[in-house]
């Protein structure tokens, strides 16, 4: 085996001086736009468009929420809606009264009677 050959075949995956041609710079910074615009869009197809839809449809649902639905809130409370306010929502768990924010819910599991059980 020649060493000579073996000593070129090295020296080109080093990068010796003389043995590299001189790089694109436009090349090089259009190639890493592509990458980080590839990137972006992945990361908004799988993470930020799927969680605005979600919040979209809490949205609409929230405004459809009326006494008598059952719902789940951020914390893991069950209960049954007496009464809307403003901001805040009352509800019954089992045999107490909540008052929580209407923020705090996070899905209406059962849709109720206009009339329901409501104090």
């Amino acid at each position: 085996m020649n060493l000579n050959f073996l000593g070129v075949i090295l020296a080109q995956a080093t990068g010796a001086p003389g043995t590299q041609t001189t790089p694109n710079p436009t090349g090089q910074m259009l190639q890493m736009l592509l990458t980080f615009g590839g990137i972006f869009v992945i990361f908004y197809l799988l993470m930020i468009r799927p969680q605005s839809k979600k919040a979209k449809e809490l949205a609409a649902k929230m405004n459809t929420l009326r006494p008598g639905d059952k719902i789940v809130t951020s914390s893991g409370i069950v209960g049954t809606v007496v009464a809307i306010k403003d901001r805040t929502v009352s509800m019954r768990s089992a045999d107490t009264k909540l008052e929580i924010l209407k923020s705090a819910v996070s899905d209406i599991t059962e849709r109720g009677s206009e009339s329901g059980n409501a104090e």
